[in-house]
C-alpha cells in the first residue's frame, strides 16, 4: 500500500458422462435400415448386452508445485515491505510475512528456512507501488531465478485520490497479465504464489472508532475509502462501495489470470476475506498490518504455498 502521506505517500473439469449406448445397442431400427433382430436371437442377447458404463472422464492435468523451493522472491507493496509495522514511516521487511526475519512472524522464507537453512530470498516489494510497477520487480527478480515468487499488489490501484484516478480493471488486468507472461517465459519452472487485495472497506470499518486513527487518515491515507470517515451520506457509502467493488474486480482479475498458468497459485480470496482486527493495525497510521498483522497474513498464505499438490 502506499505510504502515509498524499503523492509522497476450473480448469474445471467436469465429469463429462460419455453417455449414451455404444454402437450396435440402439433399440428399433439399426442406422442402416437393416431388420431388427428378432427376440431370443443370438444377435439380439448380443445387443441388448451390449450397453456398458461410459468411461471415466479423464483427470485433470496436474499442476506442479513443490513445497520445499529454495528460493522466493517477494513482489508488490508496502504491506509485503512491512511499512509503519516497526516504526513511523519506515519499511520493516524483518516482519514481512513474504520475507521476515523474525521468528514470530513464521514467513514464507523463515518457514521454507526451517526444513532447508540454504533457502535464499529477496525482498523486492515497493512502498507506493501498483500493478503498473509489477514488471520491473519482476525483472528484478529474473535476476535472482527465485524457485518461487509471491505476488500482493493492488491496494494503491484502489487508494486514489478519486474513484475516477482509479487503476481501471482492464488496465489492471492488463498489467498483471503482461507480468505473469514475462515470469512464466523467463523463468518457465518457477513457482508463483498470488494473494489477494485485503478488503479495504473493512479497513475503514475496524479503524472508524478509532479518535487517533481518524486523524491520522485525514493527512491523505487512501482518500478513496477513508475520507469522512464519519460520514454516513449515500454520497459516502456509494464511495467506499465503488471502491470495495473494484477491490473485488481487480481480484477476480488475478484470480483469472493466474489460473491460466499451471505453476500458479491463487489464494481463493484468502486475503480479502480474513477478518482482521484493529489490534492487528500499525498503531502508526491504524491502516498497514503490524507485526501481529503480518503474522496473520503468513499463516494464511502459508497454508496456500504448503498446501501438497492434490
Amino acid at each position: 500500500m502506499r505510504p502515509l502521506l498524499r503523492p509522497g505517500l476450473a480448469l474445471a473439469v467436469g465429469a463429462v458422462l460419455l453417455g449414451g449406448c455404444l454402437s450396435g445397442c440402439s433399440s428399433g431400427g439399426s442406422p442402416d435400415g437393416e431388420r431388427a433382430p428378432t427376440a431370443g436371437s443370438p444377435t439380439a442377447h448380443t445387443s441388448h448386452s451390449a450397453r456398458q458404463a461410459a468411461p471415466a472422464a479423464p483427470a485433470a492435468p496436474a499442476r506442479p508445485w513443490n513445497v520445499h523451493p529454495a528460493s522466493v522472491a517477494a513482489l508488490g507493496d508496502s504491506i509485503t515491505r512491512g511499512f509503519d509495522a516497526c516504526k513511523p514511516l519506515l519499511d520493516c521487511p524483518e516482519v514481512s510475512w513474504a520475507t521476515g526475519t523474525r521468528t514470530g512472524v513464521g514467513s514464507i522464507a523463515h518457514r521454507l528456512a526451517a526444513t532447508a537453512p540454504a533457502t535464499r530470498s529477496w525482498n523486492l516489494a515497493g512502498t507506493g507501488a501498483r500493478v503498473a510497477d509489477l514488471q520491473g520487480q519482476a525483472e528484478e527478480a529474473a535476476a535472482h531465478r527465485p524457485a518461487m515468487v509471491t505476488v500482493l499488489i493492488g491496494a494503491n490501484d484502489a487508494c486514489r485520490s478519486s474513484l475516477g484516478a482509479m487503476t481501471p480493471v482492464a488496465d489492471f488486468r492488463s498489467d498483471f497479465a503482461a507480468t505473469m507472461a514475462y515470469l512464466h517465459k523467463t523463468l518457465p519452472t518457477t513457482q508463483i504464489l498470488v494473494a489477494s487485495i485485503p478488503d479495504l472497506q473493512r479497513l475503514w470499518s475496524v479503524g472508524k472508532s478509532n479518535v487517533l486513527g481518524k486523524q491520522v487518515w485525514k493527512l491523505g491515507l487512501c482518500p478513496t475509502m477513508l475520507d469522512d470517515p464519519d460520514s454516513q451520506s449515500a454520497a459516502a457509502a456509494g464511495r467506499r462501495t465503488a471502491v470495495r467493488d473494484r477491490v473485488v474486480a481487480y481480484n477476480t482479475a488475478l484470480a483469472q489470470v493466474c489460473g491460466q498458468y499451471a505453476r500458479c497459485r491463487y489464494d481463493g480470496g484468502a486475503v480479502f476475506g480474513y477478518r482482521f482486527g484493529s489490534d492487528e493495525l500499525s498503531t502508526w497510521d491504524w491502516f498497514h498490518p503490524n507485526e501481529k498483522g503480518q503474522e496473520q497474513l503468513a499463516d494464511l498464505l502459508a497454508a496456500v504455498a504448503f498446501r501438497p499438490q492434490q
